[in-house]
């Protein structure tokens, strides 16, 4: 069984996956709570479903090949934004099919995504979960706040243009200060960032637990006098069953910033 994956490389399956070893977070949990006990290996941030209990591979970036390798998955699950090209083709040259999912700009584009491989590469009807996400987010709200989202610090990185998680806060109303920006992940300066609230251009911050674990002492301590929300980064960044209950999460958070000190 001869598959495209999201990049146009072929992902030659010898029948449908039994045994799947997932690089990527959102894909674990996808994979997972439609086919429970397909995953057999997963990074160390595949977080959920929290019960999960396969062996560990290391993490998206820097996965253990070797253990990957060993574990001999049917299929192994990639992302062309979180894992590197050369560790694809060595599990490749090993003979591993794998599947790499493009870094999905939209929630449709995610969705759509996620609705192939479940559909044709191991053969199942959509599940309930997708069918209520994009039901889900169907609408999009006008733009009501602007707002800065950092993912990393040390050096700052925002969110630009063309993201997933910049498509769920637009949907939701909140519009990207640095959608426009050439960068998909800018590096401003912290006083850059600052100036977008002093001017007036900027009137929210909003900061995920992931990548980077921002808290209420780490992050709007940089931004005197800011609005800002902490938002969850698996609601934020995550597509699959999450986005079920992302909506509603990520807009009441977002319904009440608190002012740094």
């Amino acid at each position: 069984m001869h598959l495209i994956d999201d990049l146009g490389e072929e992902v030659p399956l010898r029948g449908t996956p039994e045994r799947v070893v997932s690089l990527v977070p959102c894909l674990t949990e996808a994979v997972e709570v439609s086919l429970d006990g397909t995953i057999v290996g997963a990074t160390d941030y595949c977080t959920h479903p929290v019960d999960l209990d396969v062996t560990r591979v290391g993490g998206s970036k820097y996965p253990k090949v070797d253990e990957v390798l060993a574990l001999r998955p049917d299929l192994v699950l990639a992302n062309s934004e979180e894992n590197r090209k050369e560790d694809v083709e060595r599990m490749r040259a090993d003979g591993i099919p794998v599947w790499v999912m493009a870094a999905p700009a939209t929630v449709p584009d995610a969705l759509g995504s996620l609705r192939r491989l479940l559909t044709q590469a191991f053969g199942v009807d959509e599940p309930q979960w997708l069918v209520d996400a994009e039901h889900a987010w169907s609408e999009t709200l006008p733009p009501r706040v602007h707002a800065v989202v950092p993912v990393w610090r040390k050096p700052w990185v925002v969110i630009g243009r063309d993201t997933f998680g910049g498509d769920v806060l637009h949907r939701l109303g909140v519009a990207n200060v640095y959608a426009d920006h050439a960068e998909r992940y800018p590096r401003p300066k912290r006083d850059e960032i600052a100036a977008r609230f002093d001017g007036g251009e900027a009137e929210l911050l909003v900061l995920p637990d992931e990548p980077w674990e921002f808290t209420e002492a780490d992050g709007p301590d940089a931004f005197p006098g800011v609005p800002y929300v902490l938002v969850s980064g698996r609601y934020l960044t995550w597509y699959g069953p999450s986005l079920v209950d992302a909506n509603r999460e990520l807009a009441a958070a977002i319904a009440a910033p608190r002012v740094s000190p």
